[in-house]
Order: C-alpha cells, then structure tokens, then sequence
C-alpha cells in the first residue's frame, strides 16, 4: 500500500466532502473555471468520479449506467450522501490488496497506483473548481500539495492530448505547489466567481 498516496486520497476526500456541504442549491446553476461545465455538471462529474467511481476501482467494479446518467444533485441531502460515499471509497482503498496488480479500464489496464493517483487529481483538481464556483477555498497540505503537483507533472503531456487539460497556465516559479499543479492542468489560480 502506498501510505503517502492513502493520507493524500483521505484528505481531499474530507476536503471535497466539506466543500460539497457549502455548496446551496442556487449556485448549481453558476459558472465553473471549466468552461464546459456549469456547477451542477461539474458538481455530478465529480460525485460520480470521486466517491463512486474511487471505491468502484478500488473493488475492481465497473460503474453501473445508472450511477453514470445519474443526477445527484437532484436530491436535497446530495452533499451528506457524498460524504458517506466517500468515506466506503477511502475504507475500500484501506485494504492493501486494492494497490495491487492493474486495474482494468475497460480494454486497457494500469498499475493501481496509477489509477489512484489519477483519482487524487479528480478529487483536488474538481474540488477546487468546485469551491471557487461557489465562493469557498480549496485547503490541502503541503505534503498532498507536492503529491498532486508531482501526478500532475507526470501526467500533464499525456492528458493534454486527450483534451483532459487544458494549456498550461503561466505562475511564478515561487509560487505555492498546489497553484504550480493546478496551473499545470491548465487551471488559472487566480480565477473567482463573479460577485
């Protein structure tokens, strides 16, 4: 089991948990910093990929069509039944057999690891966007701050030409890793909810 990657993958995940609970239902329909999704959008792509889609690769289980089509902000207690969610996701990831061996993705396959660092992205990428579009700060340490930075760097190339980020933004090289990360992604730090 990777002990760095689990602590990362458990803090982002009550991150993301807390964001989601200050979240009220007349900001699902507000601009996000990914420009193809509104919040509601963002917020149920990153439901599905970060609680249900973690504990499903984790478990070696593919995702369900009903839990792909559906729209879980739909239902009023949305946020409390993410944070449970997540909670069986990180628990499923606790077991040292899920770091094990590949996981398929459906014609291809990855060394768990891998996976779970891309879903660590899925959790700090997704949920800062989140927290900026409806006006909360994104918190992480500076240990899964280097942790992120790190995936993104290795990956950044790779998810670019499959239009999985954008072009890099321009930082300061002094600046905090976690804004280094995210303007790697093609994340402009910097960006805000309208007032």
């Amino acid at each position: 089991m990777n002990d760095t990657l689990y602590r990362c993958l458990a803090e982002h995940a009550g991150e993301s948990a807390r964001v989601a609970k200050g979240i009220t239902a007349d900001q699902l329909s507000a601009p996000t910093p990914c420009t193809d999704f509104d919040t509601r959008a963002l917020v149920n792509h990153w439901v599905l990929y970060t609680s249900h889609g973690l504990e499903h690769r984790a478990l070696r289980k593919q995702l369900p069509e009903e839990l792909t089509n559906r729209d879980f902000t739909a239902d009023p207690a949305w946020a409390e039944a993410y944070a449970a969610q997540l909670d069986r996701a990180v628990a499923a990831w606790a077991d040292p057999e899920a770091w094990e061996g590949d996981i398929d993705l459906g014609g291809s396959a990855m060394p768990a690891p891998a996976i779970a660092g891309m879903l660590l992205l899925e959790l700090a990428l997704h949920g800062w966007e989140v927290a900026r579009a409806t006006g909360q700060e994104y918190h992480c340490s500076e240990e899964s701050a280097e942790v992120v930075l790190a995936i993104v760097r290795e990956n950044a190339e790779l998810y670019r030409q499959y239009q999985g980020f954008a072009e890099a933004v321009t930082v300061a090289d002094s600046a905090p890793a976690f804004e280094q990360a995210l303007a790697l992604s093609g994340r402009d730090p910097d960006w805000r909810a309208a007032a």
